[in-house]
């Protein structure tokens, strides 16, 4: 790893965070070795110098282990011009044979906005198709497709600003603790100085965000659009109605009335599956509150009627009139760093670029004229589950995947792997070497990541950052917008000849002003001729930023104008609807779906960090105790979930805050990091009509423990080799890897499986407990005194704490105390196991909170005072409220 220029100059620099849609401002210096180490940046309003526990983590994660280093052309290493040849006459000739609709590029909000715009100009304006997709797809498109019916155009009207003024907060399917926590950390602190602030969470889990709640509504999954329709007559028959505002700047509130009905807090309570009183409650709290923001997330957009349940919130607060105003509007938390820059670009299947539409023929003859490309696509191309159903099929015979792993992240994940083996030319960008989905490319081309790339990102509330380069390419990898014009290029395009990232970006801002007149939301056009210094500084900025008016804009719709041609919102007409799939009688459980604190995505590269694989080391399925009872799922064993198609194992955290009859399962888990983890193998392809997104919140499945013969535990400084145990997943640790393992049979001698695992060389010192009648053995390997490796066995799931086991790895020399330690399978010293990690920043455990709240700690503040847990990026604060709350404590005022 060499780090650029810029850094080794040794001033400071400035970037963007590349996780979640917060937008983190991140500062990047050497430290005394010369390496890169990350802080928050002070100056960034999205974060104001705080970073979660991914974000302060990123300098783990920067090293070439596992790197993509040159291309690949069917396994082998390859020049870039022999794979752009190939690339480019593999995609010419299924366009001669086949036509442009036969090509697809699957791209990702973890491109920046300029790599995003060359692709899109590529395959809309030049090869003629709009098949171009995005995993955005898989998280925002329902609130997009709500935004155009509500506002004319794809708008987020508001800003963080609004978080911390508003009177009421209602985080809808949001847990904003471990998914936007940085933003969840600038709320918690608002409440803290303004205790008036009321907070409900809406969401069929009890998440870490209802520790911050006032009111927590568990609704049945899939009834929000009951609630809200229900909300909407309340606010009605309340005279909660800005009878002016409607009046003068909207259009259909009447037959949306009349879909929401008149049902009261009792009717709306039992559809719901809510107590009447918390119903009663809240719709009385949004009626009194002029100052209120609603923040929805996946939980409201991954279903088969995200679209209609976006728009039922959004009617709430058009009929109120809050929207466009300090401290109140509906707010969309975006899920990936730039899923809003790509739908800036037209990243869409069903878009064009600078928020132009597809089927207008004046916006395609514009865009066509600015781009003088040689054709234009006509038509919207396909969403993403389509895209791949199209690979399928034979309908698609090239595709290229940029930055992302359908073979993980997308529904029914079984099928996209067939797909891609049946397809014939697969090209994969990406920055590491091996994943689920590079299995299947024929041709591998290796990408810039974080920290090496140039160019812009925007957030949730519209805000342009740069992220900058900081490390030098590694090997052969290349930016993104680099390959796709080298390609474009060879294809015999031109209009791709860009110098830099910052002269996409200058044509990218001077489309969005072409032939705008204030017709289209997004412009910055004032950015239009920045020249290369000045993009090097650009400070962040919220758009629109027309020309004349570089400052940005905090919010929209103050003036009451919309994007519809007469200027007016639409309320819409919301008939609620039942998930796609419903529950039956062979899967009669509900799988909800989702991220957790401290990992991203596909762990690309949360997953080289070992402090970020503490929290959660394994895939996990959260089950409520009644339903783990009746089953036999004990804590800690194992489970298999099935579905129509696929099956889970995992790990089962049996967890009172679940809804009976529902499991929860992290999105994670893939092929390089556990056996069977990818959870989204029992996803149907189930979508909601308007938007494409599927219904990730509601796959039926069943579920029964997983018989195994013997479970085990491996902890080796070597990176673990894969194997064909039945159940296992692998993480990284301090000095090493574990794996987790189990078995239906148990392997006919242990001491030749421990050997073959831990790698037993002579000279080796080897240290073994046998105890066959038990089914327990104990191993382990010292090298010069240090442990090498160590292998735990037990017929069940009742083996030794690894967190004290990891310490011993770690360490450089064994004492005599460690080897008795070893050999008894437990620590020797009180206290010496500090439990399942809850703090990932300074590696603080569950048992050394547990003690410090016995010994007097009665307050998150005095946790953070004694272990200094929440001290730094504070994701971790909601778990030190819940185990205060086990123990029995209450704290006597909000934490900070």
């Amino acid at each position: 790893m060499s780090v650029a220029p810029n850094l080794r100059e040794g001033a400071a620099l400035k970037t963007a965070c590349p996780y979640c849609g917060v937008g983190c401002g991140v500062v990047v210096e050497p430290d005394a070795a010369g390496a890169p180490r990350v802080r928050g940046d002070p100056d960034h309003p999205a974060n104001f110098g705080r970073l979660c526990s991914k974000g302060s983590a990123l300098a783990e994660t920067i090293g070439l282990e596992g790197r993509l280093l040159q291309p690949r052309i069917d396994g082998r290493a390859a020049s870039w011009e022999e794979a752009v040849a190939h690339v480019a006459a593999g995609f010419s000739r299924a366009i001669a044979e086949h036509g442009p609709d036969s090509v697809a590029f699957y791209v990702s909000g973890q491109l920046l906005t300029e790599d995003y715009y060359v692709v899109n100009k590529l395959a809309k304006g030049f090869v003629g198709t709009a098949n171009i997709d995005t995993n955005s797809r898989l998280c925002m498109a329902s609130s997009v497709a709500a935004h155009k019916r509500a506002f004319g155009s794809d708008t987020v009207p508001g800003s963080y600003e609004d978080l911390e003024t508003a009177d009421l907060l209602v985080l809808v399917g949001s847990n904003a603790a471990w998914c936007h926590p940085v933003l969840f950390q600038r709320m918690s602190a608002a409440r803290a100085a303004r205790p008036q602030m009321k907070v409900v969470v809406i969401d069929p889990r009890r998440t870490a965000t209802c520790e911050f709640a006032d009111l927590h509504l568990g609704l049945r999954p899939g009834s929000d659009a009951v609630l809200f329709n229900g909300l909407l007559a309340h606010l009605a028959r309340a005279g909660a109605v800005d009878a002016a505002f409607v009046a003068e700047h909207t259009r259909g509130a009447q037959d949306a009335l009349a879909a929401a009905g008149d049902a009261g807090a009792a009717e709306v309570a039992a559809a719901c599956g809510l107590p009447e009183g918390a119903v009663a409650l809240f719709f009385d709290w949004f009626a009194k509150t002029e100052r209120t923001v609603t923040l929805y997330s996946q939980g409201v957009n991954q279903s088969s009627s995200g679209v209609d349940k976006v728009n039922a919130i959004l009617n709430a607060h058009l009929l109120t009139g809050r929207i466009g105003r300090p401290g109140m509007g509906p707010f969309s938390l975006t899920g990936q760093p730039n899923a809003m820059g790509g739908r800036e670009v037209g990243g869409l299947a069903n878009q064009l670029a600078a928020h132009m539409e597809i089927d207008n023929p004046v916006h395609r003859e514009r865009v066509q004229r600015f781009w003088k490309a040689p054709v234009m696509a006509d038509r919207a191309g396909l969403k993403a589950v389509d895209m791949f159903e199209a690979v399928a099929d034979g309908r698609i015979k090239a595709i290229w995947i940029m930055a992302t792993n359908p073979l993980v992240s997308l529904p029914d994940s079984d099928r996209v792997r067939e797909a891609l083996a049946r397809c014939p030319l697969v090209v994969v960008s990406d920055c590491v070497a091996s994943n689920d989905t590079l299995r299947h490319a024929h041709v591998a081309l290796p990408a810039t990541t974080w920290g090496e790339k140039d160019g812009t990102v925007t957030n949730s509330e519209r805000r342009i950052s740069r992220q900058r380069r900081f490390l030098a390419a590694p090997g052969e990898a290349r930016d993104d917008w680099r390959a796709i014009c080298d390609v474009a290029g060879a294809m015999g395009f031109s209009g791709f000849d860009y110098p830099s990232a910052a002269a996409i970006f200058r044509e990218h801002a001077g489309l969005s002003g072409f032939e705008n007149e204030g017709a289209r939301d997004f412009d910055i056009s004032a950015l239009a001729g920045v020249a290369e210094a000045d993009f090097e500084l650009l400070a962040p900025l919220q758009w629109p930023a027309p020309r004349g008016r570089a400052g940005g804009t905090a919010r929209l719709f103050a003036d009451g104008q919309f994007f519809h041609a007469d200027g007016r919102a639409r309320f819409v007409a919301v008939t609620p609807r039942a998930p796609a799939t419903p529950t039956r009688p062979e899967r009669p459980f509900v799988l909800n779906t989702g991220r957790v604190r401290d990992h991203w995505h596909t762990m690309t590269r949360t997953g080289k960090s070992a402090r970020l694989s503490a929290q959660t080391p394994e895939p996990f399925v959260d089950i409520h105790p009644d339903d783990a009872r009746r089953l036999g799922l004990a804590e800690g064993a194992l489970a298999e979930l099935s579905g129509a198609d696929g099956a889970y194992v995992a790990r089962v955290r049996v967890n009172p805050d679940q809804r009976r009859g529902c499991l929860f399962a992290p999105m994670h888990w893939n092929g390089e990091f556990a056996a069977q983890g990818r959870v989204n193998a029992l996803v149907p392809s189930r979508v909601d009509p308007i938007s494409g997104q599927p219904e990730s919140k509601h796959a039926p499945v069943d579920i029964a423990p997983f018989e195994a013969r013997w479970h085990a535990f491996a902890l080796t400084r070597a990176a673990p080799r894969h194997a064909s145990d039945d159940y296992w997943a692998a993480l990284a640790v301090p000095g090493g890897w574990r794996r987790e393992m189990a078995g239906r049979e148990a392997p006919a001698d242990w001491d030749a499986f421990a050997s073959g695992w831990l790698e037993r060389g002579e000279g080796d010192e080897w240290i073994a407990y046998r105890d066959a009648g038990a089914g327990r053995f104990r191993f382990a390997r010292v090298s010069r005194g240090r442990l090498e490796g160590c292998l735990f066995v037990a017929p069940d799931a009742s083996l030794p704490p690894r967190d004290w086991l990891t310490q011993l790895l770690a360490r450089e020399a064994l004492s005599p105390q460690d080897r008795m330690s070893l050999l008894a399978g437990r620590p020797r010293m009180a206290g010496a196991d500090p439990g399942p990690t809850v703090c990932s920043c300074f590696a603080v455990g569950r048992n050394q909170i547990e003690a410090a709240i016995a010994s007097g700690c009665d307050s998150v503040e005095a946790l953070g005072a004694k272990l200094k847990a929440g001290t730094n990026c504070g994701s971790c604060r909601p778990e030190l409220q819940q185990a205060l709350s086990r123990a029995g404590v209450r704290e006597t005022a909000p934490a900070k």
